[in-house]
């Protein structure tokens, strides 16, 4: 499977999974898991052929590592981002003492006046890693990451999850726990 039609497919995963799945006639299933030969048949009926290996390959080589096989490998799901309501059953964990957030230059007026909202996701996404932050925040324009005082909102009884692909979810940061990471 070649690049380009990797990406295409995981974008394609990513739509169905993470925020359409009736767009190929499918629902998710508790936890957000849909059955792998469920998931291929409705590809596949919908033009969109793809074999189970190009599905390992395309779950494999994400680097963002956005879906995640259930252990015995017969369902999958998106790791997080998702637009439509899921449980991934992801356990309360503590974070650490501080985290990050990347966004587009232009977003953050609005986002030190009135805090980190989950728009039209869950969660609100952050990462332990500056450079994943800022990866994140270049997607949209000139980034700019926000360091988080995660120890501060979990001591205010924020609750913290992580997802399998290390993404750090929560519902909401108020703006007085968020300042400007400047060493970009």
């Amino acid at each position: 499977m070649d690049e380009k039609r990797t990406v295409k497919t995981s974008k394609m995963l990513s739509r169905i999974l993470r925020h359409d799945p009736g767009r190929v006639g499918l629902s998710l299933g508790e936890g957000g898991w849909v059955p792998v030969d469920t998931l291929l048949a409705a590809l596949g009926g919908r033009g969109n052929r793809l074999t189970r290996a190009e599905l390992d390959h395309v779950v494999e080589t994400n680097n963002k590592k956005r879906f995640a096989y259930s252990s015995d490998g017969l369902r999958i799901r998106a790791s997080q981002g998702h637009s439509v309501v899921v449980d991934l059953g992801l356990a309360a964990a503590e974070p650490p003492a501080v985290l990050f957030h990347g966004t587009a230059d232009r977003s953050l007026p609005a986002i030190l006046a009135e805090g980190l909202r989950p728009m039209s996701r869950q969660d609100v996404h952050l990462s332990a890693e500056v450079a994943t932050a800022l990866n994140v925040g270049g997607r949209h324009g000139r980034p700019v990451v926000l360091r988080v005082d995660a120890a501060g909102l979990a001591a205010a009884g924020h609750e913290f999850r992580v997802s399998d692909n290390g993404v750090w979810l929560t519902s909401a940061v108020p703006p007085g726990y968020l300042s400007r990471h400047d060493a970009v």
